[in-house]
């Protein structure tokens, strides 16, 4: 016996939708995701020297710990909370003092190193001009410049420490580090100033 629906056809139940669901992702053209690949190499770029100079940092302060802990057993050095920075240094050796000396420094000039590299990474990833290959390749060049000058430092202060040639090695990192402000901070006046971002 056929049965009758009685219900109108606007309460019918629906059959499923057979179409596949719309991808609501935005669509990116192959050309933007080849931009947007040479945007960040140029951050990239800027950001490896900062990694590389933390991470100096670091092995810098395990050879001071490596050989600054056993002196202090060796010679039997009084830690009185009273006693000066210097009193405690004079009961160690100088070859021991110098790679803690050299731990201190590394938190000094180099704070504007990174300053200097993080904000020019920032404005990496924001200029139009990144869409360039070549774009930040010489400030990413002074930057790998400077961390290498200051590893030497390091590594001469902390060795032999000989201090015309300490000073000639930090003279030449400080004027890396002044060839890095002046090209970053042109590129970014000028952007600013102009209201379009020129070449590097």
């Amino acid at each position: 016996m056929h049965k009758t629906n009685h219900f109108p056809s606007s309460l019918q139940p629906r059959p499923a939708h057979k179409h596949p669901r719309p991808n609501f992702l935005p669509y990116r053209s192959p050309l933007l995701r080849v931009f947007e690949n040479i945007t960040m190499a140029a951050v990239q770029s800027l950001l490896r020297p900062v990694f590389a100079l933390v991470g100096w940092t670091f092995a810098m302060e395990g050879w001071m710990y490596a050989t600054r802990l056993p002196a202090m057993t060796k010679y039997k050095v009084k830690t009185d909370p009273n006693f000066s920075k210097e009193k405690l240094n004079n009961q160690i050796p100088a070859s021991v003092r110098w790679k803690a000396d050299n731990y201190d420094h590394l938190h000094e000039a180099p704070t504007r190193f990174y300053a200097v590299a993080l904000g020019l990474a920032l404005y990496a990833s924001t200029s139009p001009a990144s869409l360039t290959t070549n774009f930040m390749a010489t400030e990413a060049n002074l930057a790998w410049m400077y961390v290498g000058l200051r590893v030497v430092h390091s590594i001469v202060q902390a060795s032999a420490n000989p201090v015309m040639i300490r000073f000639g090695i930090f003279a030449a990192s400080e004027i890396t580090m002044l060839g890095l402000l002046i090209k970053g901070a042109t590129a970014v006046w000028a952007a600013k100033s102009s209201g379009s971002v020129i070449g590097l």
